[in-house]
């Protein structure tokens, strides 16, 4: 076990979720991989859970320039009509 300082019940609740999302993945390394160490399995959730984030965070500013665009566009139709 580890330590950890909980600020608040969001925060909590976030850090369980994590903690069961490790647990299966690693039933899953372990299951699907020849792994001989723990800590390699742990490596592999840590790549996983570092490369999910960094690719929705990818998506995520795709989707605000898509956004920008579009609310640009809408701004120069609404100021075309206006003028």
């Amino acid at each position: 076990m580890y330590p950890l300082t909980i600020r608040d019940e969001n925060e909590e609740e976030g850090i369980r979720l994590a903690v069961k999302k490790i647990n299966e993945m690693v039933k899953k390394f372990e299951q699907n991989y020849e792994v001989r160490d723990k800590q390699d399995v742990l490596a592999m959730c840590a790549l996983q859970f570092a490369s999910e984030k960094e690719v929705k965070n990818v998506q995520e500013d795709e989707d605000s320039k898509q956004l920008e665009s579009k609310l640009i566009e809408l701004n120069e139709l609404l100021n075309s009509h206006l003028a």
